[in-house]
């Protein structure tokens, strides 16, 4: 089967140009100008952007917070109707088992659903020796990242300096990079309990008992413990000034220090949180929303490149059954809210539309630079000839409002409710084949694959 996408705007990290893209197969075959070939389809791109299928190196399905758990790999239709081709997933460890079994029996769950390509990360759970002792293998079966939590204090995936040290040291040499949710577990652990003894239990208090404070300290302090093991690290869901500035210093004297953001830290704030009748539990999720002093810090490091990518976090938890559990103790509301969806829209229409970014930027945040972390490029990531053929169609004059009934996260709300939009996917290719076309999904449960990643990714080349 050959597709002949034709004038289209193609945008790529380094340029943009009116032209056309022919796929052959699963594959991009050719890129240019006026290209004269043969296809089954011809598809006119007139008046559209051409963008690579975007990679969203940061999802949560079935993931669980106490007793609440996401949704699952039923819910990835989400990422292909927002432009989405390729997630990397987290897989937690399971207790008693090693990291290589536990992907491997995740692996099969995830199969016979995924309506996307995927990829996926390693979640300690089990701080072990054992455990070190098995990070140097896991490139071989495909996952090049692992992650540790530094928050969470009394969880059983918690991590403390002494894990996050043997795992940098373990990791090194095989190009495993290694990623940290970084947040000062006791900081964090002495104020939830003084806000609880004051009676102070509303979801405001999430972000009182988690001020940025604790972010900066415990980035600072993995910089320093990736620096004396001599490996790379990467920080996930950077929110705070102090934390992102805190990696833009250390990579420019050299260390190989890196970091994303999310897309609800560039639009959301604290205030969300505040919102009456425990509506403020919608936007619980950690690291806390901060003030505009901060989403504009972060603005300008995805600007800069100080900050690599712009993912999503995606943690499909209901409001009415699941952040519930928390009433009367912000403490026990499900951390996380859905986006895996939106984050295209709301990437597009804060940066681009808005002139805080550029579409060049756009793309690299959007999916070439997760795709360099996490060792999916260029397979992934990009648009260029023997790459999979993952292609966007983006109208970028569609406006319209986010809402949750026309989302396919399967939650009973949307964390972007009400927002106005500037651009919309309209078609969606996913390996050459048509799986979303003005508004239609066209995609079934398993025709996404397992995309193995290669070690060595971004955090060892430093681009």
């Amino acid at each position: 089967m050959r597709t002949l996408i034709k004038n289209g705007m193609i945008v790529t990290t380094e340029s943009e140009f009116e032209g056309d893209i022919l796929v052959e197969g699963e594959k991009i075959k050719a890129i240019g100008e006026n290209l004269n070939e043969s296809a089954e389809e011809v598809v006119n791109a007139e008046g559209l952007v051409v963008l690579p299928g975007g990679v969203d190196e940061h999802t949560h399905f079935n993931f669980s917070f106490k007793s609440a758990t996401t949704r699952g790999w039923e819910t990835s239709n989400a990422a292909i109707a927002g432009g989405t081709t390729t997630v990397v997933d987290f897989c937690n460890q399971e207790i008693g088992k090693g990291m290589i079994e536990s992907v491997n029996n995740y692996l099969q769950k995830i199969a016979p659903m995924a309506m996307c390509d995927y990829s996926l990360h390693g979640v300690v759970f089990d701080p072990s020796d054992k455990l070190f002792e098995e990070i140097p293998s896991i490139p071989e079966i495909g996952v090049p990242t692992i992650k540790l939590f530094m928050a969470y204090k009394g969880m059983p995936y918690h991590c403390d300096d002494s894990a996050v040290f043997k795992a940098l040291l373990a990791a090194k040499d095989a190009g495993v990079t290694i990623m940290v949710h970084a947040e000062n577990a006791d900081m964090i652990d002495v104020l939830q309990k003084l806000c609880l003894q004051k009676g102070q239990v509303d979801p405001i208090y999430h972000a009182v008992s988690r001020p940025p404070v604790v972010e900066d300290e415990c980035t600072t302090r993995a910089i320093y413990l990736a620096k004396a093991a001599g490996a790379p690290i990467f920080i996930v869901h950077v929110t705070s000034r102090g934390a992102m500035e805190a990696i833009r210093n250390a990579y420019n004297e050299g260390m190989p220090v890196f970091g994303e953001t999310c897309t609800h830290y560039l639009v959301l704030d604290t205030e969300c949180l505040a919102k009456p009748n425990f509506e403020g539990a919608k936007y619980v999720c950690s690291p806390a929303l901060r003030s505009k002093e901060h989403r504009d810090a972060l603005w300008e490091a995805i600007k800069k490149g100080w900050l690599k990518a712009v993912s999503s976090d995606h943690c499909g938890f209901d409001w009415s059954k699941q952040k519930h559990l928390g009433k009367g103790d912000f403490t026990s509301i499900p951390n996380g809210a859905p986006g895996l969806q939106d984050r295209l829209q709301v990437l597009w229409t804060e940066g681009v539309a808005k002139g805080k970014i550029s579409r060049q930027r756009f793309v690299d945040l959007w999916a070439t630079a997760p795709a360099k972390i996490n060792g999916l490029f260029p397979r992934k990531g990009i648009l260029s000839v023997g790459s999979d053929a993952d292609i966007v169609l983006l109208d970028p004059n569609e406006k319209g409002i986010i809402t949750n009934a026309n989302s396919y996260h399967q939650t009973d709300y949307n964390t972007y409710e009400g927002m106005e939009y500037m651009g919309a996917p309209k078609k969606v290719y996913l390996r050459g084949k048509l799986v979303y076309d003005n508004g239609k999904l066209l995609i079934k449960e398993g025709q996404g694959k397992f995309v193995p990643g290669e070690p060595f990714g971004l955090c060892y080349r430093g681009a």
